[in-house]
């Protein structure tokens, strides 16, 4: 909304008042906290709180901003803006230096937080603690609850940021997108209804539960969190229910790949577990897939391990696809949404029912352990689809939105052929059609050189040079295909979501379903493994 009160002010008077805000705040933005140079930065002044929201129009409600922050700040209210500005620098950094989402524990060690062991004991049915590295030797006392169905015991504290952790076992979440509503929110002074959840592991306080309420309160200066407190729980319980509540009871919005994340974990407290059992060293991996199976009967010890295997390439850092996937599933700016990477990818390179005999530290000296060859391999094959489709060709600002329909309007100048290409060849049907083509070209190596290998473990064999450059050159002989860039087929062959049988029967015969000419001829992989 339009401010009266600065469209009544003269040059001179504005000039002014830029001065005195930029004196008020020490020279700097309001919403990145960066140094203003008045005489080189082109800025703006706004409203802190919005007009519209109840916000005065007068100075006190002014404050003074680089033009660019202002453009592109994430709230109307620039308090909000500050907050996450401030927030979109740590996940920037984090991305950039590992290569990972920003969680909870990287906004606590930018606020000098996670530094301290919690000392306390149990008395009495009371918890008896103190914060005193913190300077002050005050004892407090809080009653310990019993569940009445679980007997577990928890109590209701409040925990300064130098105490409190990111409990990275129970809930391996970054921060998603929700937590822009959160922290209007709390900005707002609505409060929260649920508390964060954590745990006391080796005297550190712990958040497995509430991570983004947390979040929302530091970027908006609280110091001090009140949490429920979990005493002597069992982490496999509270990681089974923390689990569950994200998917079969539907509590909370846990997508596959946090569901993966989660069950990453209860598979390798099932190793340590059935290792302790059997008074193995933790080094010690003499014993199979098939026997943990067998020894936790009853337990879904077979979807833990397949969704650890999931989860170790989808975050090896050898993955190079990983960049390019929307685990969030709400954007519009990378060409994989977590869902078709799973379907497509994953379901078709992982036998979804094989359960390994062999130990699982079998041939693990000479580098050709059938787990460890897998989960490399396909991480390889994922990267070479992803240099040869995205990497310096797919661009992120453009994203996925209304391609074909700007196409359609002659709005469609910045798109380059490139982009085009990695946009049209990963739609989910169209990936359904051509992956089946890479197993046929392993499965036709081996045969072709006298080796019969399993269908369902093709990646637990180790491939020769010669294979994968037959792999790579099959993929950016399929980019090159003149289909793709082809923008007069923007209103017909790739306009809305076709079945899966669409692409198939184009890539088998040429032509659409409906006889329609879409290649000069039907794919010959044999050709196009070719130099």
């Amino acid at each position: 909304m339009t401010s009266q009160y600065l469209r009544k002010l003269s040059g001179d008077e504005y000039k002014d008042l830029t001065l005195k805000l930029h004196k008020m705040q020490n020279g700097c933005c309001f919403i990145c906290q960066q140094p203003i140079d008045i005489d080189v930065h082109t800025t703006n002044i706004d409203h802190i709180v919005p007009l519209n929201t109840g916000g005065k129009d007068n100075e006190s409600n002014f404050a003074l901003t680089h033009e660019s922050c202002n453009k592109s700040k994430q709230d109307a209210h620039l308090c909000v803006a500050r907050a996450l500005h401030r927030l979109k620098g740590i996940q920037e950094s984090v991305q950039k230096k590992e290569n990972r989402s920003a969680s909870l524990k990287d906004l606590l060690n930018s606020e000098n937080g996670s530094k301290y062991d919690f000392s306390f004991k149990i008395e009495n049915n009371r918890l008896i603690y103190t914060f005193d590295k913190l300077g002050s030797t005050e004892v407090h006392y809080a009653p310990i609850f019993i569940d009445f169905q679980s007997k577990v015991k928890s109590a209701f504290i409040e925990v300064p940021l130098e105490y409190l952790y990111h409990d990275e076992l129970i809930n391996p979440r970054g921060i998603n997108s929700s937590i822009n509503l959160l922290v209007k929110e709390f900005y707002k002074k609505n409060p929260q209804l649920h508390l964060t959840l954590a745990r006391i592991d080796n005297d550190k306080i712990k958040v497995f539960d509430g991570q983004h309420k947390a979040v929302a309160q530091i970027l908006l200066g609280t110091k001090v969190i009140p949490v429920r407190l979990f005493i002597d729980a069992d982490v496999n319980i509270l990681t089974e229910t923390n689990a569950n509540a994200g998917s079969k009871l539907r509590q909370i919005a846990f997508d596959k790949a946090v569901m993966r994340q989660l069950n990453n974990t209860q598979y390798h407290e099932k190793v340590k577990e059935y290792q302790e059992a059997h008074g193995l060293q933790p080094d010690n991996f003499h014993f199979s897939e098939t026997t943990l199976c067998d020894f936790f009967k009853g337990i879904k010890m077979k979807t833990y391990i397949l969704d650890a295997i999931r989860s170790s390439i989808t975050t090896s850092r050898d993955n190079k696809m990983k960049d390019y996937i929307d685990f969030e599933g709400k954007g519009k700016s990378l060409p994989l949404s977590h869902s078709t990477y799973d379907k497509v990818f994953l379901s078709k390179f992982l036998d979804s029912k094989g359960i390994l005999s062999t130990p699982m530290d079998y041939k693990s000296e000479d580098g050709r352990n059938p787990r460890e060859l897998e989960i490399t391999q396909i991480c390889q094959l994922l990267s070479i689809i992803t240099e040869e489709l995205y990497v310096g060709k797919f661009n992120q600002e453009i994203g996925l939105n209304r391609i074909e329909s700007r196409i359609i309007d002659q709005r469609d100048s910045d798109i380059t052929d490139e982009h085009l290409i990695a946009y049209r060849i990963s739609k989910e049907e169209v990936l359904y059609a051509w992956t089946p083509y890479l197993i046929n070209i392993i499965k036709m190596y081996f045969l072709n050189n006298g080796q019969i290998i399993n269908e369902c473990s093709l990646f637990q064999t180790q491939f020769p040079d010669q294979l994968w450059k037959n792999l790579r050159n099959f993929i950016h002989s399929l980019s090159q295909l003149p289909v793709w860039k082809n923008r007069s087929l923007a209103s017909s062959v790739f306009s809305g979501k076709k079945d899966q049988g669409y692409w198939k029967k184009i890539f088998e015969t040429g032509n659409t379903p409906d006889g329609v000419p879409v290649l000069s001829e039907p794919l010959n992989y044999i050709q196009m493994i070719q130099d």
